[in-house]
């Protein structure tokens, strides 16, 4: 399926404290001078601060980030939404009833379900943002339209 760049993204996840804000993150860093992205939550939660950690990693800062709810997004247009838990695809299919927009379900652990020492616990973070950065570089990614 050849699919074009959606000019705007919304990552939504439960609580908008970790996966979301994420991706939010390392799709601005890659994307965010041609698409517009924003991030919300089911419910908002509190900024999860390994995720600022594992996002500093990569030279994201994430820290100021306010966690939010999906009806407290004041435009609500967006070409492309991608939710990252299941509570957060029933919302937003939901949500998207009326409206013209493509909504992907990216399934992505929750890392705050890891256990272990802190290092074991930040592989796991690591996981999640690499392969959240993964996909996002492949759906976001031009496609070639010309033989050059």
């Amino acid at each position: 399926m050849d699919r074009t760049r959606p000019s705007s993204v919304l990552f939504v996840c439960g609580l908008n404290a970790v996966r979301s804000p994420m991706a939010e993150g390392l799709a601005r860093l890659h994307f965010g001078k041609v698409v517009y992205v924003q991030s919300a939550g089911v419910r908002r939660g509190e900024l999860d601060p390994f995720s600022v950690k594992a996002m500093e990693e990569m030279g994201v800062d994430i820290s100021r980030h306010k966690p939010r709810t999906i009806e407290e997004i004041e435009d609500g247009n967006f070409d492309l939404i991608v939710t990252l838990a299941p509570e957060a695809h029933h919302k937003a299919l939901d949500w998207t009833r009326t409206m013209a927009s493509e909504v992907e379900y990216w399934p992505t652990p929750d890392p705050q379900l890891a256990n272990g020492s802190r290092d074991q616990i930040m592989e796991v973070y690591r996981q999640v943002r690499d392969g959240l950065a993964r996909r996002i570089k492949a759906r976001l990614e031009w496609k070639a339209t010309s033989g050059h």
